[in-house]
């Protein structure tokens, strides 16, 4: 369980000491009711900012002492605490606060709708902690079962109704994939590592090559896998050189240094490169680039290339 404590995210205090709740019968499930961002999926620090957003809302905007749920989860499985256990929650519904907890999945009516498997597990760890923490009863129920709502939406409801299955593991080894390709001849000075761009998609549905025609190719936590290959041209026979995938913050502010790396030799005329990644973790608010170096004396270029990654969430 990844539980993310209000002074991690930055929670601001309640205005009272919320009241006590011994037990309940159980949790009721919400979602945020309006449109949420899809590239909180991709970029973590948006799902920190907007549990701050949900909070500011409920206190400046509601009038509530504090954020109305009892925990909220991102599509990460990260389980920020809300009220937490043994606190009355405010979100339920007059007269119904009291009867169970109250847990937010970071989905809505628009743009992110559908839960990722990992916020249904980070739901699921959430409802075990209640019933751990503050001795929750057995009860998993929609915000819209006992009032007029259509909190939390059709698919976390469906998944409400079918009991609330923590997702097989076996959902996760069918992997989701982007491949792109380079379309302009990029320059390769000696004895610099040279960031590959990218500008053509050839496969992309999940928009990972964001920054398209740009250099990144894969963002935010994932376990991958990488292929990439490349097509030299200008470099002298025998010039050495090297490939690596290397991982940068989100926002480009810092660099957190690469894969293992390949080694190559130049050949006569073009030198066709291959670099082969089979597993590793890309972190979380990163994105992957692969880059190319080599050790000669005569300035080479980048003529042709793609790469491939597999990667699970």
């Amino acid at each position: 369980m990844q539980l993310v404590t209000r002074e991690a995210w930055g929670a601001r205090s309640p205005r009272a000491t919320p009241e006590r709740l011994s037990s309940t019968k159980g949790v009721k499930v919400h979602y945020t009711g309006d449109n949420v961002d899809p590239r909180l999926e991709d970029d973590h620090d948006r799902c920190v900012a907007r549990v701050r957003q949900i909070q500011n809302a409920h206190m400046d905007g509601n009038g509530w002492n504090d954020v109305g749920y009892s925990a909220l989860v991102c599509p990460h499985a990260h389980v920020f605490v809300g009220r937490g256990p043994h606190a009355l929650p405010a979100a339920n519904g007059a007269g119904l606060n009291s009867g169970h907890y109250a847990v937010c999945g970071l989905v809505g009516n628009k743009g992110l709708t559908k839960p990722t498997n990992a916020m249904l597990r980070g739901i699921r760890d959430a409802i075990e902690w209640l019933r751990r923490e503050g001795d929750a009863g057995t009860e998993i129920k929609g915000h819209r079962d006992g009032y007029a709502t259509d909190c939390p939406g059709g698919p976390l409801y469906a998944w409400v109704k079918e009991g609330a299955p923590r997702p097989d593991e076996e959902d996760e080894d069918v992997p989701e994939y982007v491949s792109v390709g380079i379309t302009a001849e990029q320059e390769l000075p000696p004895n610099e590592w040279v960031t590959i761009t990218w500008g053509r998609d050839f496969s992309d549905s999940a928009h990972q090559h964001s920054d398209q025609g740009g250099p990144s190719i894969l963002n935010g936590a994932a376990k991958y896998s990488l292929t990439a290959s490349l097509t030299l041209r200008g470099l002298p026979v025998g010039t050495e050189g090297q490939l690596r995938a290397v991982e940068v913050h989100a926002d480009d502010t810092a660099d957190f240094g690469s894969s293992p790396i390949q080694d190559f030799i130049a050949t006569s005329g073009d030198t066709s490169v291959l670099y082969a990644l089979p597993a590793d973790t890309l972190g979380v608010n990163r994105r992957l680039r692969v880059q190319v170096l080599q050790s000669g004396t005569a300035t080479g270029s980048v003529v042709n290339g793609s790469a491939k990654v597999l990667y699970w969430r």
